[in-house]
């Protein structure tokens, strides 16, 4: 049976997304910063009417939906409910459930990326971490600046119209952090975090300036970041598809846990 969750199946929820936390940080992230009752969010769970735990879950947060199963689920009672949205922009999550969906629901493009996590300190992170105090956190002043330098990265032009808003919420809500190092009044490498919840977080935004690459400036900020919330007891995440970006992670003691699909409808 499939249903409108609140927040009465809090706990229920919990119990099915805590079975693999890194892959479930944006379900538990939002749940956790938002609750059940949004506007923008909703919630629906198959629950077992055998044993009464839940058996799948479905996210809409805005135009994105997002299934969690961990094991068979209800597909085409998922699908039903998706295809009613007629603003649908995509669907995305672990690419075992996120496929389940294929010739059920019509997209038009797939995109495959590879999840990474760290879950504890390394020595190749401590040695990463510059002696002096360059790395800055970031408040909602710095946005501009931030921005100034991820606007002149090709990487970033699909995100470039809204992300000055977008990292205004982010810091504005707690829900994520930004760290930068600048050269004369210029910030030349960032890393964010996105999807903070009790349990981990998502690395986000990693850039350096043009001029300044090759002396490992976006290693030092993103380790100095995976230092602090490896410190606050949280797991860090991420998404990559570049081979190259793979090996920096790896090196840095990021793991392949999977694989996520994005379907863009």
């Amino acid at each position: 049976m499939i249903r409108r969750l609140t927040e009465d199946d809090r706990e229920l929820l919990m119990a099915l997304l805590r079975k693999e936390p890194a892959l479930n940080l944006f379900i538990i992230g939002d749940v956790e910063n938002f609750g059940f009752e949004q506007d923008f969010m909703t919630l629906w769970g198959e629950i077992d009417s055998t044993n009464g735990r839940m058996r799948a879950v479905l996210l809409r947060f805005y135009r994105s939906y997002l299934p969690y199963a961990d094991g068979p689920f209800d597909v085409e009672g998922f699908a039903t409910i998706m295809r009613k949205d007629n603003d649908i922009h995509m669907i995305s999550g672990v690419t075992e459930v996120v496929k389940a969906f294929d010739g059920v629901v019509d997209f038009k493009q797939e995109k495959q990326l590879y999840f990474a996590e760290l879950k504890e300190m390394n020595p190749i992170i401590k040695a990463s971490i510059p002696p002096t105090e360059n790395i800055k956190k970031a408040t909602v002043q710095d946005v501009e600046a931030i921005c100034s330098l991820t606007d002149t990265i090709e990487e970033f032009e699909s995100s470039r119209d809204g992300s000055r808003t977008s990292l205004r919420k982010t810091l504005a809500s707690g829900t994520g952090r930004t760290y930068y190092m600048k050269c004369e009044d210029q910030v030349i490498a960032t890393a964010s975090t996105s999807a903070e919840n009790s349990m981990s977080a998502m690395i986000v935004g990693v850039a350096t300036h043009q001029a300044f690459r090759e002396q490992g400036l976006a290693t030092s900020v993103v380790a100095q970041l995976c230092t602090d919330l490896l410190h606050e007891g949280k797991s860090l995440c991420l998404f990559y598809d570049n081979p190259h970006a793979g090996v920096i992670y790896k090196r840095l003691g990021f793991q392949d846990i999977g694989s996520w699909s994005i379907m863009y409808m």
